[in-house]
């Protein structure tokens, strides 16, 4: 058959190409698809690498820098430190002048020293500048350094320049009066410095005398009435960041949380205004790198130094920036800026060499790819019009493909012994499928394999009891049954035999005619034998095939036996393991059966004697060949379903309390409760003599006070007679009945002990609906208490919309105890709740069917073992069914569970009925179209009446019948 013929109709055909286009095709995108990964991991890998290195590199350049910055720090601290410990309120004195000047011989970097005092004078000592500047006009040549100096004589302040020399000499001097308004006390130095007992430092500002960034540090004096502070110039920051540049477009800058640039490798870019109006240039306004990404970055707390990437107007930056941690004031930060082109440039060019190369390896490759492709696909073409073949399960043609190629070569013989493989498992599996008995499915594998491998004669042996022992189950010879095997005891199997089952795997021998002829086969000399043990999945020893060879087994032959195995026993292990699971389901239906019957002593053998009845019903259906049944058959899996449903047709009264199903009086619960009646009625009697002898103690004549108490005995006797008649489930209860039980139940006792002392929860909370009587109380003989109601819970209640289709007549309550209640009951010993309780076993029984996950053909188990309540006319139980919505078996149970209910003779609230009384009031329940009427004359005319009598009545209830009496409708 042509693959066009199995192709879904309107499916086009794919387009097609030979096989040495796709193959020449993944070569190169193979090569393509290497070398754009190779070279995108490079660049990946080199990217990533060079952002670390420049990380590092930031970071260096950031430890450097605050290396720098304590270097220029860390002497003008100490010095200040130490002028602190040296200088008084007193003011400062020529040691202190020289040391000042000492001081500054040794730091460059430092611009001034000076002093404050609380009382507002000013001293500073500053080296004279080596360029000129227009506040030191008057200075002489040769000032070396400049001494200021402002006093406050009589509150008058006075301000005065002073010129020296080398050695401190003065050069020259000369008032200043637009210095005398300076107040030490004002500036920001000297209020830190007083408010903390170490060196204190002023953030970074320009100083407009030089035009340089700066620091001050300054510290109180021991004394705490004067502050000692020296400025610090940063101006050689610029070539500290200059060297620590990672790249040559890096931007490396020194700030503070305000955003003031101190150091950059370009000074006058870090400076705004001139003279006093000097101030230092902002993040802000600072142009070229993304330096405001900076101050942004600080604002969102993103520290660290880590590089991110950032684009702005003016290209594609790698920023970070770097808290540095310096004594004595607020933190600076040192930012970096690098143009992500020269960060990656290495990576660029690494990944542009890796393109290139790849090209050139690509035109290399692409003709060899096309002469492989083109080898390979030769011979696979040929193989593929031999698969074609097979497709069409044309096996008969040989495979004649031949390759260089070892792997196709292989294939090729692969498909030819394929070829054969496939035609002999088809027919085996066809063989095995078709057929469901066991036996036919032993005999069938047999004379499949025993065909498949061409033996003249086949064996296939099952484990048997005791242990260890093996039986053939099947034979074959020829294609006829050999003669009778032997069975082998434990140890008795020939050695060949044993060996394969021991060790589980197939064993190709001889095995003489004695041995064979055990095996069931005729023959009269030894022959070549293939012996293959049959496991199951996990493991298990399920059967031995022992297959006789006219040669000896090849080792292609071995593999395919041991390969068959395989399939025979799966096959064996699975129809067995699905008769078990049938078997050990249908033992624990009857289980549960014979569990209910057990359950209550009165109901024993119900559930196993409706199956019966049932089975004999639908066997007399399946018989008749005239009439309403003629075509009615049963398949054995619809046996089945019958048989389930009918098992557990009364499953749901494992729910059903056990004291109503055997209520055997209507006071009866776990106990009969006729007993209290009657104890209250000997109370009675007794508070009656009593009386009476209290009477003929107070004066009363003893003979009519006598004689009254013996009518009030009597007519107490003749009470509790008729209560305890009433209990009779047998006693009708008519109206009078019921006018003399409740005058009965007006009379009245004494109670003198508390009623509820030692109850359950549950009964006291039921008796807290009345008010707690005082001691002694007068009681009726016979009530309807508050505490005999037990209301129905949510759980209890089945609701209008139920999945099951229920449609229910539910009681208010769940139980009614009630004394006058229960005695009340006109037929019978139930009360109404306690009928619905008995009746609601078929609704828990279709419940618990219902929620069985049932194979297809028992999926009509509920409805079988759950309809044997409904009635043909609609008005049954519990879903009010009609006759035509009822399947024929389900209308078979309820004839049959109706029969048997009737005849049964172990029931506590009734006698079994004779066949002929039975069969009336089923032929009376027909007229009322509660029982089908033609399933009825099948019943009658079948003769199962007196089947069932002989099989299960007692022989008085056996009695003669005339079924023609019962097969016309009463008139």
């Amino acid at each position: 058959m042509s693959s066009l013929a199995n192709r879904p109709a309107g499916d086009e055909a794919p387009r097609t190409v030979p096989l040495h286009v796709p193959v020449s095709v993944l070569f190169i995108g193979i090569i393509v698809v290497v070398a754009a990964v190779l070279a995108s991991v490079m660049y990946v890998r080199s990217a990533r690498l060079l952002e670390e290195a420049g990380n590092d590199l930031a970071a260096r350049g950031q430890r450097e820098t605050l290396a720098s910055l304590d270097r220029l720090l860390a002497p003008a601290g100490m010095a200040v430190r130490l002028f602190a410990h040296q200088t008084t309120a007193a003011g400062v004195t020529n040691e202190i002048v020289s040391a000042y000047a000492s001081a500054l011989r040794a730091n460059p970097s430092i611009e001034a020293f000076y002093t404050g005092t609380a009382g507002g004078e000013f001293f500073l000592l500053r080296r004279m500048p080596t360029d000129a500047f227009g506040r030191y006009a008057a200075a002489p040549r040769g000032t070396a350094f400049v001494a200021q100096t402002v006093t406050r004589a009589r509150g008058e302040p006075r301000a005065q320049f002073r010129y020296l020399d080398e050695r401190l000499r003065t050069l020259a001097s000369e008032d200043r009066a637009d210095y005398a308004g300076f107040d030490p006390r004002e500036r920001d130095w000297y209020r830190r410095a007083q408010a903390s007992d170490d060196v204190v430092r002023t953030d970074p500002y320009a100083f407009f005398l030089r035009g340089v960034a700066g620091m001050t540090m300054a510290m109180r004096t021991v004394d705490g009435g004067a502050v000692v502070g020296a400025d610090i110039e940063l101006a050689t920051l610029a070539g500290v960041l200059r060297g620590q540049k990672i790249t040559p477009g890096t931007q490396l800058a020194l700030f503070d949380a305000q955003g003031r640039v101190f150091g950059h490798e370009d000074v006058p870019r870090t400076l705004r205004g001139a003279g006093e109006t000097t101030t230092l240039a902002t993040l802000e306004t600072l142009e070229g790198a993304p330096f405001r990404r900076m101050a942004e970055l600080v604002g969102q707390g993103t520290l660290g130094g880590r590089l991110e990437r950032h684009r702005n107007g003016m290209g594609d930056w790698a920023v970070g920036v770097t808290p540095l941690e310096l004594a004595g004031g607020a933190p600076v930060y040192v930012g970096a800026a690098i143009p992500y082109d020269e960060l990656l440039a290495g990576a660029r060019a690494a990944s542009r060499d890796a393109v290139l190369t790849t090209l050139l390896v690509l035109l290399c490759a692409i003709p060899l790819a096309i002469w492989v492709a083109h080898a390979v696909a030769a011979p696979l073409r040929r193989l593929a019009g031999a698969t074609a073949q097979m497709q069409r399960f044309d096996f008969d043609t040989p495979i004649s493909v031949r390759s260089r190629i070892s792997e196709v070569d292989t294939l090729a013989q692969t498909l030819r012994g394929t070829q054969d493989t496939i035609a002999r498992f088809l027919s085996l599996s066809s063989a095995i499928a078709a057929e469901d008995d066991f036996d036919r499915l032993l005999q069938q594998l047999l004379d499949g394999t025993a065909q498949a491998t061409d033996a003249w004669g086949a064996a296939l042996l099952l484990p048997a009891e005791p242990e260890g022992a093996q039986q053939v189950a099947a034979r074959w010879q020829g294609g006829a049954v050999a003669g009778e095997p032997a069975a082998f005891p434990p140890g008795s199997l020939p050695l060949l035999l044993a060996g394969a089952v021991a060790t589980g795997s197939a064993r190709a021998g001889v095995l003489a005619a004695d041995e064979l002829r055990a095996l069931g086969m005729s023959c009269d000399s030894a022959s070549d034998i293939l012996v293959v043990p049959l496991q199951s999945r996990r493991g298990e020893h399920v059967g031995t095939l022992a297959l006789c060879l006219a040669a000896p087994a090849s080792a292609s032959l071995l593999s395919f036996a041991q390969a068959l195995s395989g399939t025979a026993a799966i096959a064996l292990e699975t129809r067995e393991l699905i008769a078990a699971q049938k078997r050990l389901f249908e033992a624990f239906i009857r289980l549960i059966a014979d569990a209910i019957d057990a359950k209550s002593p009165y109901t024993g053998g119900h559930c196993a004697r409706v199956p019966e009845l049932t089975r004999w019903l639908a066997e007399a259906a399946c018989a008749a060949d005239a009439g309403p049944f003629s075509e009615f058959r049963l398949s054995e899996r619809d046996w089945e379903a019958v048989r389930i449903g009918s098992w557990m047709h009364d499953c749901g009264k494992v729910t059903t309390p056990e004291y109503v199903v055997d209520k055997a009086t209507k006071l009866e619960t776990l106990y009969d409760r006729l007993h209290e009646v009657r104890m209250r009625f000997e109370v009675a009697k007794r508070e009656a003599e009593v009386a009476c002898w209290q009477r003929i103690a107070g004066g009363a004549a003893a003979g009519e006070t006598t004689a009254a108490l013996a009518a009030t005995w009597k007519q107490l006797d003749d009470d509790f007679a008729f209560v305890a008649a009433c209990n009779d489930g047998d006693t009708p209860m008519g109206a009078a009945e019921q006018v003399r039980l409740r005058e009965i139940a007006a009379r009245t006792w004494t109670r003198t002990l508390d009623d509820r002392l030692g109850l359950s929860w549950e009964e006291l909370a039921r008796k807290q609906a009345v008010p707690r009587a005082p001691l002694p109380a007068r009681e009726p003989m016979l009530a309807d208490r508050p505490e005999h109601r037990i209301g129905r819970r949510p759980a209890d209640r089945t609701p209008a919309d139920n999945p099951w289709g229920f449609k229910l007549d539910e009681p208010e309550l769940l139980y009614d105890r009630g004394e006058l209640h229960n005695l009340s009951v006109r037929r019978g010993t139930l009360t109404a709740e306690e009928r619905y309780k008995i009746n609601d076993h078929i609704v828990q029984t279709i419940r618990m069917l219902s929620a069985l996950p049932y194979p297809r053909h028992l999926r009509g188990v509920p409805e079988i073992a759950g309809g044997h309540h409904e009635k043909m006319d609609g008005t049954g139980y519990p879903k009010r069914l009609r006759r035509e919505q009822m399947s024929v078996v389900a209308r078979m149970m309820a004839i049959a569970d109706i029969f048997e209910a009737l005849t049964a003779r172990d029931r506590p609230y009734k006698r079994g009925k004779t066949l002929s009384e039975s069969l009336a009031i089923m032929a009376r329940m027909r007229d009322e179209k509660h029982i089908d009427a033609e399933l009825f004359e099948l019943f009658l005319r079948s003769g199962l009446p007196q089947r069932y009598a002989a099989q299960f009545l007692a022989p008085e209830q056996a009695d003669a019948i005339v079924v023609e009496r019962y097969l016309t409708a009463a008139a």
